[in-house]
């Protein structure tokens, strides 16, 4: 139940200045609800994997930074600048980042007063001193200001800047997160074009072999086990092509999806082959700075989004806890009533008015301690949001660290294997060559 308890009408002038002043006082009290602290985490000083680590810092979300242009690749960067302007998840976060943003004002506005006007022509007929039938006509000004006594407002807005901060971390991490799947498809696309085009060679090779082989069956000098072998190779090749061209398929499809394209719109032929140079890819490698995973880890979108809602929601805890205290508010209007027009500029068709409200609510049904605790144990599920994302930051990198690691260890047996198998083959065939294996 509110309980409206003063109202001031008609007062002097002289008041308005004094109660101005009584809310600037009243206004300097401090917020109610528990004042932001960003959560602390106990973190390793150092990954796993070797390297110069440093302890990283916060730094402002950069998603303009043009980080695939490293590849040194035309076709990449023209695929990502169109990803960039027409993706259709990057347009959703785009939009709900300006939706953050109307609410963020939107929680400002309560700062300040609401003014209005209106006017209204009314005929009437009265019984006073005898029935009297007459026109009146009104026109006026009103405004209405609730002061922010117990920090509400001040609350909301805080919450309602953290909260776009959050959106724009996601949209940060939106436009990150396409751009490296568009990278790392465009990346495999052209390793499965390498591998078609070895795997046409491999089957010029295989047929080669095959013809060979039914030449010597036919010579008498194989059997005809060593032609259903040479057959077998050939025909197993060919599926294993086929399949290489089902996921260039699919990979094209997805290029075309990010870019935001129909598959039917879209094609992305293959590089044309080199004959005089080995397979090699058309981008370079960048080598991967000293240092960079404490630098992603300051970048981190979802990190920074998960700490801003953290902040939002410590300050939606303050929003709850003003509810508990009364609410002051303050009133005005002035105008003109007067039954002709030619009247209102005289004194009686002058009317203004003063007014102040005071309500508290003295009994909910525990509706104020249940948005409370709601607020609070919202507080803590954004928190431990925040420090399972910090994890799973470190578990990326670790992830990361150990396979780039790996991988260096696996190119160096490949190379080794790639090696003995040329050395095989060369002996092989200089052994056939000289009539010694068939």
């Amino acid at each position: 139940m509110l309980l409206p308890l003063l109202l001031i009408q008609g007062a002097p002038r002289r008041t308005i200045g004094a109660a101005c002043l009584a809310m600037a006082v009243l206004l300097a009290g401090c917020a109610v609800g528990p004042d932001y602290v960003r959560p602390t985490m106990e973190v390793p000083a150092a990954y796993k994997e070797a390297g110069p680590w440093k302890t990283a810092q916060p730094r402002q979300i950069d998603s303009g930074h043009n980080w695939w242009q490293a590849y040194g690749d035309l076709t990449l960067d023209h695929l990502i600048e169109q990803a960039n302007q027409a993706n259709q998840n990057i347009r959703q976060a785009e939009a709900q980042y300006r939706q953050a943003l109307a609410v963020a004002a939107e929680a400002r506005a309560g700062f300040w007063p609401t003014l209005g006007v209106g006017g209204g022509v009314e005929r009437a007929q009265t019984n006073t001193n005898g029935p009297k039938l007459g026109n009146s006509y009104t026109v006026g000004v009103t405004a209405g200001w609730e002061p922010d006594l117990w920090g509400g407002i001040r609350r909301s807005a805080e919450a309602g800047q953290a909260a776009s901060q959050a959106s724009a971390a996601d949209l940060a991490a939106a436009r990150l997160s396409i751009q490296t799947t568009l990278a790392q498809d465009y990346m495999q696309l052209r390793v499965t074009d390498l591998q078609l085009d070895l795997y046409a060679r491999t089957l010029k090779a295989y047929q080669r072999a095959l013809t060979l082989t039914q030449n010597q069956y036919a010579a008498g000098v194989t059997l005809r086990s060593d032609v259903a072998l040479a057959q077998s190779q050939l025909s197993t090749a060919q599926a294993q092509a086929l399949d290489l061209q089902a996921q260039r398929s699919q990979l094209e499809h997805a290029l075309a999806i990010l870019t935001g394209k129909a598959p039917a719109a879209f094609s992305l032929p293959p590089v044309p082959p080199k004959p005089e140079q080995t397979l090699s890819l058309p981008m370079r490698l960048p080598a991967v700075p000293t240092g960079l995973p404490s630098d992603l880890l300051e970048r981190r979108p979802d990190i920074a989004g998960a700490e801003r809602r953290a902040a939002a929601a410590n300050a939606e805890i303050g929003v709850a806890r003003a509810a508990y205290f009364p609410s002051l508010m303050l009133s005005a209007s002035g105008g003109f009533d007067s039954a002709s027009f030619l009247q209102w500029f005289n004194v009686p068709g002058r009317v203004w008015a003063l007014g102040a409200s005071l309500a508290q609510t003295i009994f909910d049904g525990g509706l104020r301690k249940a948005r409370d605790q709601q607020a609070v144990a919202a507080y803590d599920a954004a928190v431990a949001q925040y420090k399972q994302t910090v994890l799973g930051g470190f578990q990326e990198v670790e992830d990361n660290l150990a396979t780039l690691r790996i991988l260096a260890q696996e190119a160096v047996a490949q190379d080794q294997a790639v090696q003995s198998a040329s050395l095989a083959a060369t002996l092989t065939l200089a052994q056939y060559r000289a009539g010694t294996s068939i």
